[in-house]
């Protein structure tokens, strides 16, 4: 255990965190995810696997510590769930929430069709398979620059 580090940040969630640069992303999907076979696709190429955890759980202890890419309109996209109204679904709604709160602002959720959604995963930095059994609870969260310390 860490002092103030979220338990759920395992050392290999950690390491794949830190390493991801600028513009990277990172795919925080739900238990239906087809992580495994997308993993081999990405830079890290396995899976980070936390499947105690939910979807917003998730999120909220990713961006305790990285920050959300300023220099793109929705640095975290979410999976449309099927209508294509980009309206998102409750797990979503609730992943939205955690994004305003750490943002301090309502900074919407981009909508990524279903296949393209799965595309987009397979170029992800890495891919966190959670527990999350809520449909469409799938998410990319693009790394933004840390600025240096203040003098």
């Amino acid at each position: 255990m860490l002092k103030h580090i979220d338990p759920l940040l395992t050392p290999e969630l950690l390491y794949v965190l830190a390493a991801m640069g600028h513009g990277d992303e990172i795919a925080v999907v739900d238990a239906n995810f087809p992580a495994f076979a997308v993993a081999r696709g990405t830079t890290h190429g396995r899976v980070v696997c936390l499947p105690a955890a939910t979807m917003p759980e998730t999120a909220a202890a990713i961006l305790t510590l990285i920050p959300l890419d300023e220099y793109v309109d929705a640095p975290v996209r979410a999976m449309e769930a099927g209508s294509g109204t980009g309206k998102l679904v409750p797990v979503q709604e609730e992943v939205q929430a955690v994004v305003d709160a750490e943002a301090g602002r309502h900074w919407p959720i981009g909508a990524v069709e279903r296949f393209a959604f799965y595309e987009a995963a397979r170029g992800a930095y890495a891919v966190v398979l959670t527990g999350e059994c809520r449909l469409f609870g799938n998410v990319l969260i693009r790394k933004g620059v840390v600025p240096p310390p203040e003098p």
